[in-house]
């Protein structure tokens, strides 16, 4: 990495867009700056160079990454579709990678990803933004700190909309799953319980949802992971089970108390050392966060994000360059 990190961003619009404006992220770190942005629409590249203050736009991501030879690129569209083949034409271009969630739509498909990056030699990082962001890291040092004393479970829920089973657990479980690998480190094991309207998933109820993160099933899901040092997390999406926020984040349970995050505006972290059941608690206090390291005054202000896709961005950054 050179002293200017020379950073890009692809993008499609109506096609999964520019995801959680990963396009606007490079910009707010001091020493990148945005060479580029690559987006098949006219109106969609010019209005997505203007917001990340790229000096070109492009129309294919391909040339972009020739001509421009980034350091860095974001590759942004929430649909998955262009997903591998975006990522190969980075990590051939040797530009490190920061790659919105879900990584693919199959396990095949994820490892392409890795042996394309391993092949060039290039870093790349998925946008679990949330695992940076001050409520989470609060309650990381929390956890450490001995709040809640051992940490014995962990349990996760998605937004449990109409998306609730598979399409929710493809969109918004990789950050509750991130999470949990936040506090315990990564699964041991796995086991999970796929339903549709009650009765057991077969093969032939797969569909392709409206955002197209790759095949779904189920409109009740539930697994179980086995952590290191008996730690058990439990993630469960049920279809039409909660209203947005109600119940969306994770609940950790330790031996002395339990601390409670919960997504939605604002993310809400909560403790209570209670004698009870989570379920049974009644008395919660509520939690200040900590500043995220760095300076957000150099970073601006994101609304959607805070700071924890720049935070992400850095961490990067300093492995590409180590």
């Amino acid at each position: 990495m050179v002293a200017e990190v020379r950073a890009a961003a692809i993008g499609h619009t109506g096609r999964g867009d520019w995801g959680h404006r990963l396009h606007m992220q490079f910009g707010r770190i001091p020493g990148v700056r945005v060479v580029a942005v690559a987006d098949p629409e006219p109106l969609g590249r010019h209005r997505a160079a203007e917001e990340a203050g790229a000096a070109t736009a492009w129309e294919d991501y391909r040339e972009m990454l020739v001509a421009e030879r980034p350091d860095v690129v974001s590759i942004a569209p929430r649909v998955v579709t262009e997903r591998v083949d975006m990522v190969r034409a980075a990590a051939e271009a040797g530009a490190h990678i920061y790659l919105e969630k879900p990584i693919a739509r199959t396990l095949a498909e994820a490892d392409e990803i890795l042996a394309a990056c391993t092949a060039h030699g290039v870093r790349i990082a998925v946008a679990h933004q949330a695992r940076y962001n001050e409520p989470f890291r609060t309650a990381q040092e929390l956890v450490r700190a001995g709040a809640i004393g051992r940490l014995l479970t962990m349990h996760g829920r998605g937004k449990e909309d109409h998306r609730g089973g598979g399409e929710d657990t493809m969109v918004i479980g990789p950050h509750v799953m991130d999470l949990m690998r936040l506090f315990a480190g990564d699964a041991e094991w796995v086991s999970a319980h796929v339903t549709v309207e009650g009765r057991d998933m077969l093969r032939s109820d797969f569909t392709m949802p409206a955002e197209d993160v790759g095949p779904v099933a189920g409109d009740a899901i539930t697994a179980t992971f086995g952590f290191a040092g008996g730690v058990h997390g439990f993630y469960e999406s049920i279809a039409n089970s909660s209203r947005m926020g109600d119940r969306w984040g994770l609940t950790l349970v330790g031996t002395e108390g339990v601390l409670a995050l919960r997504y939605g505006d604002p993310i809400r972290l909560s403790i209570s050392t209670e004698p009870a059941p989570p379920e049974e608690i009644r008395e919660w206090s509520s939690v200040d966060f900590t500043p995220a390291s760095g300076s957000s005054a150099d970073w601006g202000v994101d609304e959607m994000n805070g700071n924890g896709n720049v935070l992400a961005i850095v961490d990067l950054l300093d492995a590409a360059r180590g």
